[in-house]
C-alpha cells in the first residue's frame, strides 16, 4: 500500500524557525528527472498550488505535486543539522540507489 510521505516534527520545527508560514509559503518537495542517478529532489519554499498534496503540522505546510507523489510514497521528509551542514533530507524507500550528495536517486 502506497502511503503519502511523512514529515517529521524536526522538519516542521525548522520551517517554523525560518518563518515559512509567516511568509505564506510552504516547503515544496518535488522529483525531477536529472542528477547523476536519474532523478533528483527539488526542495524549495513555494506557494501551494490547487492540485498539491498538503501535509500540515505545527502551523506549517509541506506540499507535493501530483506528478512527484508516486515517487515519494512512504518517504520521510526530515531536517538534519550536521557538521557538513543543515538541510532538509528525504528518506525514500522507493530509491534503489542514490548518489553521495543525497539529492539524486534511481528507482
Amino acid at each position: 500500500m502506497n502511503l503519502p510521505p511523512k514529515v517529521t516534527e524536526r522538519a516542521f520545527a525548522r520551517l517554523a524557525e525560518i518563518g515559512a508560514a509567516d511568509q505564506g509559503k510552504a516547503l515544496r518537495v518535488a522529483v525531477e528527472g536529472g542528477g547523476c542517478s536519474g532523478f533528483q529532489y527539488d526542495i524549495s519554499l513555494d506557494d501551494p498550488a490547487g492540485d498539491d498534496l498538503v501535509l500540515e503540522g505545527s502551523g506549517q505546510k509541506v506540499v507535493v505535486d501530483a506528478v512527484s507523489l508516486p515517487f515519494l510514497a512512504n518517504a520521510v521528509i526530515d531536517f538534519t543539522d550536521e557538521l557538513i551542514g543543515a538541510r532538509f533530507v528525504i528518506e525514500n524507500p522507493n530509491a534503489t540507489s542514490s548518489c553521495g550528495c543525497g539529492t539524486s536517486f534511481s528507482i
